[in-house]
């Protein structure tokens, strides 16, 4: 089982918080961290690498499920990237397509996290993950969009922002799902990002919220199944 993280509108912060997740994950197992949207090299500060991908896995309509970790680089102790590959230059995937990653996902035998990209709204990648985790900042037109797309996230991750009138326990009832993390917003996070540090050093804003979450035993709750 899988957890994906993924968002209803682009600026959530959905690959940080995916980055932190796994950075966080990495340091009690191995951890496998799944690349839709071919930003994660750039969050994480490494060099993108060079072989295939998801969309090149994706491409081999009968590669077996394991094949797709096993294209994974490590790129920080005990963090493996599998790489967006080809998946950048090809924009979309059908529903076929993502059924079969869903399910090759969710027999990764390792700790397995899914930066859900611009495919979010497939709902067979909510189905078959343990976790679907919406990334939302208390913006309403963030929070339109997610009302839109009922039933797929179990749960969400608030990124607050200074000026906000809307909180959690507004996104909470909006979303009809538990807030398990708030990250409070912070300069030094982008710093980091923009710096290449995000691998070698959370912000503790970051490691707090990542924390609790990767300490959450997760599950679909049973109003979401």
């Amino acid at each position: 089982m899988y957890t994906l993280c993924w968002s209803a509108k682009g600026g959530s912060g959905t690959t940080v918080v995916a980055a932190a997740l796994a950075l966080s994950s990495a340091r009690s197992r191995p951890t496998v961290l799944v690349d839709l949207g071919d930003d994660l090299p750039a969050a994480l500060g490494v060099s993108a690498p060079t072989g295939p991908g998801v969309g090149e896995w994706l491409a081999a309509p009968h590669a077996a499920p394991a094949t797709l970790v096993e294209l994974a680089v490590e790129v920080s102790p005990g963090l493996f990237l599998v790489p967006a590959g080809g998946l950048a230059a090809h924009g979309t995937i059908d529903d076929v397509q993502a059924e079969r990653l869903a399910h090759a996902c969710d027999r990764a035998a390792l700790s397995t996290i899914v930066d859900a990209g611009p495919h979010g709204r497939h709902q067979v990648l909510h189905a078959c993950a343990a976790r679907s985790l919406i990334v939302v900042r208390p913006c309403y037109l963030g929070l339109r969009r997610a009302v839109q797309v009922p039933g797929l996230a179990t749960a969400a991750v608030v990124v607050h922002e200074p000026g906000r009138s809307l909180g959690v326990d507004d996104v909470g009832r909006a979303l009809g799902v538990p807030v398990l993390a708030e990250i409070a917003w912070d300069p030094g996070i982008a710093r980091a990002v923009d710096a290449g540090l995000l691998a070698h050093r959370l912000p503790s804003a970051l490691r707090s919220a990542a924390g609790r979450l990767d300490a959450h035993p997760g599950g679909r709750p049973a109003a979401a199944a």
